[in-house]
């Protein structure tokens, strides 16, 4: 199993945060690997909610669905898909920092099958770092406004 934890501390409030980062339409301007994103339900996100999201990754492009499972506006976001060789939940969480800052913790979860089971060991650090970098970018682009 494939287990990433990371977080970053955004000064922006809690909502504005959520929000932003919440709205599948928006992954593209953070996530490096996210080149499309286009909904299978109708917009906004709801629980059942599906949307497929077009990435590259180890030079690869991947083609992927995923279903919102959980929702707590303002403070947690999980969506899952079932699909492919690394099955994967990404859950977003919101926490108020202290002023007007946020905390936002970004997990990514997996359980590969087949060849990926022995990619694993590589793609964590691999993941880990391109987590960073995404909560980095989502960072900017909220406090530059």
């Amino acid at each position: 199993m494939v287990d990433v934890v990371t977080d970053i501390e955004i000064r922006q409030p809690r909502a504005v945060v959520a929000a932003f980062a919440a709205n599948p339409e928006n992954a593209p301007a953070w996530y490096a690997n996210i080149k499309t994103v286009s909904w299978e339900t109708p917009p906004p996100v709801a629980l059942g909610s599906k949307v497929a999201f077009t990435a590259e990754f180890l030079g690869k492009t991947l083609d992927y669905v995923y279903e919102f499972t959980e929702l707590d506006p303002g403070r947690k976001l999980v969506m899952r898909t079932a699909q492919g060789p690394f099955p994967m939940q990404t859950t977003y969480t919101w926490a108020d920092a202290g002023g007007s800052s946020t905390r936002m913790t970004l997990r990514n979860t997996g359980t590969p099958a087949g060849f990926s089971a022995v990619a694993a060991l590589v793609m964590a650090p691999m993941m880990r770092r391109a987590m960073r970098k995404d909560l980095a970018k989502l960072k900017s682009l909220l406090e530059a406004g």
